[in-house]
């Protein structure tokens, strides 16, 4: 497997990197885009700091929850106290607007090809900034959509406005009992569709998108193809990045190119066929179109 003591950091000079990528993405003829969280913080969806203690002050006094990554493993005694830490959750991560113009900023340097995205991220933004939803495969699940608690069954269920009336009915950390979201068919309390162990649901929705994925790599097989790696780190690398290498090096007519804060890095075998830049995503996209 894939060792960091084989992966080369480039020190070549920045704007030259621009210009390089620049270039290999208006020479692609598919460009296949693998998104990380490093993507999504870049476009200010943080879960610590300023923006945790914004949301979430009054869960950091009670519980002495300090992030809102691990605000998600809280073992709540309730499923009034659970579903109004999830509601707001759910709604500043999947609901609210980004930020700033990251994803739209990436949609436009792309828009005119024929690109797909895979990604880890399960806040919904590709689609808000634009991206055809049929481009786009969300394997880790989505902030929008609840499902069993027991996966009783492979079917999901938007959440949008159960989460808001959660929101604004939520008072003293807790949600009122009868909006408590149970199942259906067996009865168990909903949870969020996010894959977290082997409970997760893959609807028919998660099965297209798979195929349509997997289409997209039979078609462009061999050809110019540009995999195109935003802040993809090392918690899930077998999604994105160690495929991406692979297919890389499988492909002479490819280029990998990866954008992360600082962990921008690709195989030795590969480095000719591959740009690296390390900084800030939403700088680097924004130099990208202006190049």
């Amino acid at each position: 497997m894939y060792l960091k003591k084989q992966t080369m950091t480039s020190t070549e000079n920045y704007f030259w990197k621009i210009k390089k990528l620049k270039e290999k993405i208006s020479e692609t003829d598919f460009v296949i885009i693998g998104a990380g969280a490093g993507l999504s913080a870049s476009a200010g969806f943080t879960y610590s700091g300023e923006r945790f203690d914004k949301y979430f002050s009054d869960f950091k006094e009670r519980y002495g929850i300090t992030d809102i990554y691990s605000g998600g493993f809280y073992p709540f005694d309730t499923l009034e106290e659970y579903w109004a830490w999830w509601s707001r959750h759910i709604l500043i991560n999947r609901y609210v607007e980004a930020e700033n113009t990251v994803y739209s900023d990436l949609f436009d340097l792309i828009k005119n090809k024929d690109y797909f995205v895979l990604t880890t991220n399960v806040d919904h933004c590709f689609q808000k900034a634009g991206f055809n939803k049929h481009r786009l495969f969300y394997t880790q699940g989505d902030y929008g959509l609840f499902q069993c608690s027991k996966a009783c069954h492979n079917k999901t269920y938007d959440n949008e406005q159960t989460v808001k009336r959660m929101i604004k009915e939520q008072s003293d950390m807790k949600i009122p009992k009868e909006l408590i979201p149970y199942c259906p068919v067996c009865k168990a309390p909903m949870t969020v569709n996010l894959r977290s162990d082997d409970t997760f649901v893959q609807d028919d929705g998660w099965y297209k998108a798979s195929m349509r994925y997997e289409d997209f790599l039979r078609r462009s097989k061999g050809l110019n193809v540009l995999f195109f790696e935003l802040g993809v780190g090392y918690n899930t690398p077998g999604i994105i990045k160690f495929p991406f290498w692979q297919m890389t090096m499988d492909n002479k007519n490819a280029v990998f190119a990866s954008i992360n804060l600082r962990e921008a890095y690709c195989p030795e075998r590969i480095k000719n066929q591959a740009v690296c830049i390390n900084g800030d995503i939403g700088k680097v996209l924004k130099d990208l179109l202006k190049a």
